[in-house]
């Protein structure tokens, strides 16, 4: 096992493309990938940044939301993560993660795209822990579109938006009253909200909306003590990839380090902005992109 405490190269850290050809049913699973997708399990190790608090995590089952899910909890937080229904296996792992490092968790299915789901997981979590003092909006959906805007049908386009944008909207907006001062909402947004790819039109559009979100809703909260950030990751070997890109092969070649990261690497950030240390940042954005230079 690697020391994380030791210095390492960030370009041969981990598995640099090409990959083997691969390709998956949405929503994709962790076993089949090849490389496995690392979330921390060997190397993130807690210093109780985050003891004794709530944190609800969409989206937890498998890739950035694994790996924050576990650094969450060997920071000491107790975890809330959503999954959709036919991620149960993949969620048993992320639960097994978390109860292993000593602290509760539940996991519940739930679809961003029904506001009435939305709803009852905030108020479930309400009555389990009396409050919420990191709302990670996680859960995203994205399939690439390599023909053109006129193979992006109304279905997918509206499945795009409800997931990415009004589940987020949803949940936030429940989870707020219940967030008390010292409070975070960290959001995933993507380095395709400033430089989107054409086979990813519709998914770009909301990561680029997640950032003014962001923004706007930093501001206005502030007086209340909560802060309200974001995280944009680079390309990042999760199931997703293969179960919606056409082609995996040179996946993450492009960023400046050669290669995707893997969803350990993004799970500090969350850790960082989530943090007391983090007490005077608000309104940002925390590129994690590899190299690739953004706004």
């Amino acid at each position: 096992m690697t020391d994380p405490r030791e210095p390492q190269d960030p370009v041969t850290r981990h598995p640099r493309p090409d990959f083997p050809e691969q390709e998956q049913q949405h929503p994709g699973w962790t076993g089949p990938m090849d490389p496995p997708p690392d979330h921390g399990e060997d190397s993130y190790r807690g210093t109780g940044l985050l003891r004794d608090r709530v944190a609800v995590v969409t989206g937890g089952d498998s890739g950035i939301g694994r790996a924050v899910c576990l650094a969450y909890a060997r920071e000491g937080a107790d975890i809330v993560f959503t999954h959709l229904p036919e991620e149960e296996e993949e969620a048993r792992e992320t639960a097994r993660l978390v109860e292993e490092a000593g602290r509760k968790v539940i996991s519940t299915p739930a679809d961003n795209r029904d506001e009435e789901q939305c709803r009852a997981l905030i108020h479930r979590v309400v009555e389990e822990f009396g409050r919420i003092d990191i709302l990670v909006n996680n859960a995203a959906y994205q399939m690439a579109q390599p023909d053109g805007i006129e193979a992006i049908t109304t279905e997918q386009f509206d499945r795009v938006m409800k997931t990415n944008l009004y589940g987020m909207f949803w949940l936030t907006r429940a989870a707020l009253p219940h967030i008390p001062r010292g409070g975070s909402v960290i959001n995933t947004t993507s380095v395709q909200a400033y430089q989107p790819s054409p086979p990813l039109l519709d998914y770009a559009m909301t990561k680029a909306a997640i950032v003014n979100f962001t923004h706007g809703l930093a501001q206005m909260v502030a007086e209340r003590g909560i802060r309200v950030n974001a995280v944009a990751p680079g390309p990042v070997w999760t199931p997703l990839i293969p179960a919606t890109m056409p082609e995996t092969a040179e996946f993450g070649k492009q960023s400046p380090l050669g290669r995707p990261a893997q969803p350990a690497e993004m799970a500090p950030a969350y850790v960082f902005l989530a943090a007391p240390g983090a007490s005077y940042i608000t309104g940002e954005v925390v590129n994690a992109t590899g190299g690739t230079p953004l706004p």
